[in-house]
């Protein structure tokens, strides 16, 4: 390197030749805080050793770029330590030397400043310091002097490039300018060859645009074939676009595409339109699965409910589209395989072909006619998977059927397939909708067109169908009469907005009435099929040509094509009148299975009406309201009233039910089990529909009619034949018996008294009823009219009471208070607590089901009717109950008084012995075993014995209060009567448990003994129990009837139940009956000195009986 610059190696060390390396201007800072890493590698030379006052000095600080071949760090070099160090000192003893805005005039003025703040006493250490800098840098330059010497001659190749760049531009630069000075000269012939040149280039412009145009109907029949028809209109716009170019204008053979381009412009709105209808309205077979799963979840309950499995749920189908972004098609999939993304992509199509608002439009207009097809289509579905005959129901029933639970089940299963493919279809319907009106209002976001209410409006005229289709749906299965209750429908064709048939256009055109194969409809057809071809090329099939038919369609891929033959609308089996066919016998029964559904539906619904829409949600049901009020409840009302006519109306309706043992315990009216069949249906339909009071209060009105109509048959049942005046009273029309059981009295208190204690054998009371029964029947002239002779007549007051009791019982379990006071028939309109009543609050399930609790529910106002109809149930069972309890002693009583009256019967003063008792006394056994076989048959135990009980007691005093109604009477007579006594106690043996006729049987034995031996019986019966007697005898003052004494009063309590003791009054007649013989003889001494005899016995009577 030395022989190279021809200088000495040491002569770079020297203090002048590297002086400048630490200068301001250069591109790094060489104090640097990271100039100290240990980054550079160890020299090479361990040769070189730093000086005496280097050793001493702080280590240089310095850095070896170099690294070896493994990438390993080596160790620094003396002079590199020794920079470093020396670096290290600056940055710590003299800071300000590194900072970059450094002054070092103002260093040197501090430096030579001797005053007490100037630095001169550090002069000696910065000298020191700069001596030991500048070794360190000869050390620096020793060491790498070799580098130093190549990027001397680096640095004079790289001069040399320069300048020759420089003598390059200086050249350019000269060519530059005479070119400029070349082009400003003018020449014509260059301006001519621009000229032609432009000419040239818009004739090649418009060549390739005519070619292009040349393949326009291709692209688009392809595009539109494919189903791209974002691509189409933008092929269709683009070459109209080139067609309205003033330079094409004067191109006559540019017509027929002008032409063509737009009537292919039309026929592209149309077909997207189509293909709206297509998938909005489930013509598609794209959309059959979609609406399929929808309806298997149609039914159940809201919350029990969730999406269809095989379908995403419609809120995250909203959710997951990107509404803020314009729909991309995708040419590697088919887009109607998404039926939503289908619909943004035509209605963005039919944006960008500007005819949007002309397709919203058609939609409208056709949306009726839509909805009708889908509804009649899928009843005519239906029909065809349920036979007529497997439906229940009677024809001609006109709804008055009280179905079991096969026909129920039935007709359920009907109704339930109908009404969930319905409203699956209606709800696919709605959510098409749905997500039609959030395309609309993002693209008119998107363009800041505003709130355009024409565009947006189609979803409420939507629900106004759906409302109209439903009500349609719920008149035809729950009116019976289609005269009575009319209101406004789907508009049938020909129809006006006010709803009157136009005549003009009533009668229209359908091409199901066409003949399609007639020569002149073919003939047609072929000639509308070339034209156009002519002018839609493609879109017409090629294929039916050999058919000689053509027919306009839309193409498409080979699976939809098929949706033709299966579209709505096209069969001989449509109702052309623009009605429905009922599948089932229409019944208010069938309300309970409508309306479960219905609600369902309307609560899916609100989920998919757009929130910003103007459709309120909350008046979804605001039409069942009116239904319910202005339909529902006067059907409800007429159906339930010929229900209770034909129960109540029914031949057999108060025969016995031949099924009782299925419904009771004893027998019931069979009318009764019908009204209550006819009450449990409504009550089991009404606990299936929201709460409405005014419902409850027409099944409590068709109790109290059933009330009236038993009560009206009782009568007819106590009513004496017709055979006396006409212009008596209707309380001496009734018989004897139901007299004492209606009218207010003693005795009917009494046998209430009786009934409702807990002992029937309450001697008391029985006595009691007894005597005031005696009393009553001795002041009455009993005929045989009093006495109700027909044992039907009987069993049907046995059956009259155990159906009210049974009917009472049945229904107090329907007994339910509801804190829901709706009552449509207080208030015209309903009230913000009403609105919130359809919501589903009961089991769907129950309408079909027989098992589980059936009520009615009632408000505290209503129960209280309800609760005084179970009242009037009780108290005519009651009423009917004591009938039978007095019938049978009414009959008695007439009997005996019949038997012991000489008028009417034999005289009891006879010549001759008698061996047979009184037919009177005969017929009466027969009776009373008749009477209680109906009794035991129809009544329970208890109702028996309150019956039975009594009736020996009955007999016993009246034979014995009433014994000188036999007078006169001789041995033979009493002879007779005590055959009598015994027949009928043999009888009652049979009928009541314990009873004899001891007592009667004993009075008249001491009549064949005489006088004497009454008053041996008189003064024993004295001497016994006096204390007794007159105990009894102040008892019995509270129990006295009449005019009667207080000894008669001392025989009911004392002496009835006392076989042989007698009061006074019982003895004094039995007394003068002795002697009625005598009283009788015609000769008048005979009669004379028995009555002399007679006051002398009748005064020791009293002596004795009345003696303390």
């Amino acid at each position: 390197m030395a022989d190279r610059y021809g200088q000495q190696p040491q002569s770079y060390r020297g203090n002048g030749g590297y002086g400048n390396l630490g200068r301001r201007n250069d591109d790094y800072d060489p104090y640097g805080d990271g100039y100290a890493s240990d980054r550079y590698g160890t020299s090479a030379n361990p040769a070189s050793r730093p000086s005496t006052a280097s050793r001493n000095a702080p280590p240089p600080r310095s850095a070896q770029r170099g690294r070896t071949a493994a990438g390993d760090m080596q160790m620094q070099s003396n002079a590199e330590r020794q920079i470093g160090n020396v670096l290290d000192l600056i940055k710590r003893e003299w800071p300000a030397m590194v900072e970059t805005d450094c002054i070092p005039v103002q260093l040197a003025l501090q430096l030579l400043d001797t005053s007490s703040v100037g630095r001169a006493h550090e002069y000696r250490n910065f000298q020191q310091t700069h001596q030991f800098l500048q070794e360190s840098l000869k050390n620096i330059v020793h060491d790498h002097h070799q580098g130093f010497n190549s990027s001397i001659g680096t640095f004079h190749k790289i001069q040399g490039s320069i300048q020759a760049s420089q003598k390059k531009v200086r050249a350019l630069k000269e060519s530059l300018a005479a070119s400029k000075t070349a082009l400003c000269t003018t020449n014509p012939e260059l301006k001519q060859l621009h000229a032609t040149s432009r000419m040239y280039d818009g004739v090649l412009q418009t060549l390739n645009e005519l070619d292009d145009l040349r393949t326009v109907p291709d692209q688009l029949e392809a595009r539109i074939s494919e189903k791209r028809f974002l691509t189409a209109v933008e092929v269709l716009q683009n070459a109209l676009r080139k067609l309205r170019k003033p330079e094409l204008d004067n191109i006559g053979a540019l017509s027929d595409l002008r032409s063509y381009l737009a009537n292919q412009e039309t026929a592209l709105m149309d077909i997207l339109v189509e293909e709206l209808h297509e998938h909005l309205y489930l013509k598609s077979p794209y959309c059959q699965e979609r609406w399929q799963n929808l309806a298997k979840v149609q039914g159940t309950s809201h919350e029990a409910y969730g999406d269809a499995p095989g379908v995403a749920p419609f809120h995250g189908i909203l959710d997951s589209i990107d509404w803020e972004k314009s729909v991309a098609e995708d040419p590697q999939k088919n887009p109607e395989a998404d039926t939503f993304y289908y619909v943004t992509l035509l209605v963005e199509a039919l944006n960008k072909l500007g005819r949007l608002e002309t397709a919203v439009d058609m939609l409208k207009q056709r949306l009726p006619v839509e909805l009708f097809a889908v509804v009649n289509e899928t009843i005519n579905d239906v029909d065809q998977k349920h036979p007529s005959s497997l439906r229940g129901g009677a024809a001609g029933s006109h709804g008055l059927n009280i179905y079991g639970h096969r026909e129920t089940r039935m007709r359920a299963d009907v109704i339930h397939d109908l009404l969930s493919t319905l409203y699956g279809k209606f709800e696919a319907i709605a959510e098409g909708h749905r997500v039609l009106h959030e395309a609309i209002k993002a693209l008119i976001r998107r363009e800041g067109a505003g709130n355009n209410s024409v565009l947006l409006g189609g979803f409420k005229e939507l629900w106004n169908l759906y409302q109209n289709e439903i009500r349609a749906l719920l008149h035809n299965y729950v009116t019976t009469d289609a005269d009575v209750y009319q209101f406004s429908r789907t508009q049938r064709p020909g129809m006006g907005m006010n709803g009157r048939t136009d005549s003009a256009r009533e009668n229209l055109f359908k091409f199901s009435e066409v003949d399609a194969k007639s020569a002149e409809m073919a003939s047609e057809y072929e000639a509308l099929d070339s034209i156009i071809r002519a002018a839609v090329p493609g879109l017409t099939d090629n294929t039916r040509r050999d058919n000689k038919k053509g027919s306009l369609i839309i193409p498409r891929s080979e699976p939809v094509t098929s949706r033709k033959s299966a579209g709505y609308g096209s069969g001989s089996s449509q109702q052309n009148s623009g009605t429905y066919k009922s599948l089932v016998e229409p019944s208010v029964f069938n309300m309970s299975l409508l309306l479960p559904p219905t609600l369902i539906f309307l609560q899916r619904l609100k989920s998919i009406v757009p929130p910003g829409s103007d459709l309120a949600t909350s008046t979804l049901t605001s039409f069942l309201d009116n239904f319910l009020v202005n339909v529902f409840q006067p059907q409800l009302d007429e159906t339930l009233g010929k229900l209770s006519d034909t129960v109540f109306g029914e031949a057999d309706a108060f025969q016995q039910d031949s099924e009782w043992a299925q419904v009771a315990k004893r027998p019931v009216f069979k009318g009764t089990t019908a009204f209550f069949t006819v009450i449990t249906a409504f009550c089991r339909m009404l606990g299936t529909i929201p709460h409405d009071q005014a419902l409850s209060s027409l099944i409590i009105t068709q109790m109290m009619r059933y009330y009236d109509r038993c009560f009206c048959w009782y009568k007819a049942l106590v009513t004496k034949t017709q055979e006396g005046d006409k212009k008596s009273s209707d309380k001496e029309k009734l018989r004897a018996s139901a007299i004492l059981a209606i009218e207010p009295s003693e005795v009917r208190q009494t046998m209430q008294r009786l009934w409702n204690s807990d002992n029937l054998d309450d001697l008391e009371l029985l006595y009691r009823e007894v005597n005031q029964l005696i009393a009553w029947a001795n002041g009455q002239d009993l005929d045989a009219s009093d006495i109700i002779q027909d044992r039907d007549t009987i069993q049907s007051l046995c059956l009259l009471y155990t159906s009210m009791k049974w009917l009472s019982v049945k229904i107090h379990g329907l007994r339910h208070i509801t804190r829901n006071e709706t009552d449509s028939s207080k208030s015209s309109f309903p009230t913000k607590a009403e609105k919130k009543r359809w919501t589903l609050l009961n089991d769907p399930s129950k309408a079909t089901g027989e098992e589980g609790p059936v009520y009615l529910p009632m408000t505290q106002d209503t129960v209280q009717n309800f609760d005084s109809i179970l009242t009037s149930y009780d108290e005519l069972a009651s009423t009917a109950l004591l009938t039978l309890h007095l019938e049978i002693r009414t009959r008695i009583l007439h009997s005996l008084q019949t038997a012991l009256s000489p008028l009417t019967t034999a005289p009891y003063l006879l010549d001759q012995e008698v061996n047979e008792p009184d037919p009177e006394i005969l017929s009466l056994n027969s009776e009373m075993v008749a009477y209680d076989e109906v009794l035991v048959r129809c009544l329970r135990q208890r109702e028996v014995r309150f019956v039975r009980n009594g009736l020996g007691k009955l007999i016993n005093g009246f034979l014995i209060k009433n014994a000188p109604m036999t007078a006169p009477m001789n041995a033979k007579g009493c002879g007779r009567m005590q055959l009598n006594i015994l027949v009928l106690q043999q009888n009652l043996k049979n009928i009541e448990e314990g009873v004899d006729l001891v007592r009667a049987s004993n009075y008249f034995e001491m009549f064949e003994r005489g006088v004497d031996a009454i008053l041996e019986k008189a003064r024993e019966g004295v001497a016994s129990g006096s204390q007794e007697t007159g105990e009894a005898g102040r008892k019995s003052e509270d129990a006295g009837e009449g005019t009667e004494t207080p000894n008669s009063r001392k025989s009911a309590e004392i002496f009835g139940d006392d076989k042989d003791r007698f009061s006074y009054d019982e003895l004094k007649a039995l007394v003068e009956l002795c002697y009625s013989e005598q009283l009788a003889d015609p000769e008048r001494g005979v009669a004379a000195a028995a009555k002399r005899q007679m006051a002398d016995k009748l005064l020791n009577l009293s002596e004795y009986m009345w003696q303390s």
